[in-house]
């Protein structure tokens, strides 16, 4: 098991990506404190991972408080011990033009998106430094990376970029890791309320990606795992799209531009 007797705490766990990463952690061996907001969510992961004969500790926590951030870790160590793993994986968007939302908005992508990466990383950093190990994993966007609307969240996602860069060189010779793991468009229940207006709202967004569908919150999960564990302890201060090729490059364009040619049409050369 790639995370046997570690530790790892995993926030916004209580449904989507942040479970599957939970439920995935604890399938290799780590003891997983499930962090959130919405206690029957989280409750509902732990219950999950413990059923499958993980370890799982539900705790409720509101990750832009930071009081609310260091009762939680506090509870990591003492039912578990000290952490190896963060996750940080809440988050959320809200408004989209900035000509149309207003600074509360503003405020509460970067208080959701990157505050809480702040709060959470101060707190494990001094015991992941005195151990000299630990690994940070943040869960950021392909919003993070290019313009595709989403103007604060992608924002403070670029912020949670350059923040993991930081932390990655401050505090790797502390023997302490931190990357990123960018996602493109992931089937959660994020999606439910557009869903209702648009049933056919994924069909039509994998036109963006060339691996033709958009992902799994397994998908997520699986780079995350890798990040954490020691098949990674080389790796630090990147950012790794999990996008379905999205940041490769426009598919809708190259499809538009080859008049609707695919694959398994020859080949155009200019060799005679």
């Amino acid at each position: 098991m790639r995370l046997s007797g570690k530790i790892a705490v995993v926030t916004g766990a209580g449904s989507g990506i942040g479970r599957a990463i939970a439920q995935r952690f604890a399938a290799e061996g780590a003891r997983v404190v499930v962090a959130g907001r919405t206690r029957p969510g989280i409750e509902e992961t732990a219950r999950a991972i413990d059923a499958a004969g993980g370890e799982a500790l539900a705790v409720v926590c509101d990750v832009t408080d930071a009081a609310a951030v260091t009762h939680a870790i506090a509870r990591a160590n003492e039912v578990f011990g000290p952490v190896d793993i963060l996750v940080n994986n809440a988050g959320g968007s809200f408004g989209d033009d900035i000509l149309t939302f207003d600074e509360d908005t503003w405020d509460r992508n970067f208080d959701l998106v990157l505050k809480s990466v702040y709060l959470c990383c101060r707190e494990v950093l001094p015991q992941m430094i005195a151990r000299g190990s630990g690994a940070i994993v943040n869960i950021g966007s392909v919003n993070g990376l290019t313009g595709i609307g989403e103007e604060a969240y992608g924002a403070a996602k670029a912020g949670m970029i350059n923040l993991t860069q930081n932390m990655a060189m401050k505090y790797g010779p502390h023997g302490v890791r931190a990357n990123v793991v960018a996602p493109g468009t992931i089937r959660t229940p994020i999606w439910n309320e557009r869903l209702a207006e648009r049933p056919n709202v994924f069909e039509a967004l994998t036109a963006w990606y060339p691996l033709g569908r958009v992902g799994e919150p397994e998908d997520v999960a699986n780079a995350a795992l890798f990040l954490a564990s020691d098949e990674a302890s080389w790796i630090t201060g990147v950012t790794l799209p999990v996008d379905g090729g999205l940041l490769a490059g426009s598919y809708r364009m190259n499809v538009d531009l080859s008049g609707g040619a695919t694959s398994q049409q020859a080949p155009v050369s200019s060799r005679e």
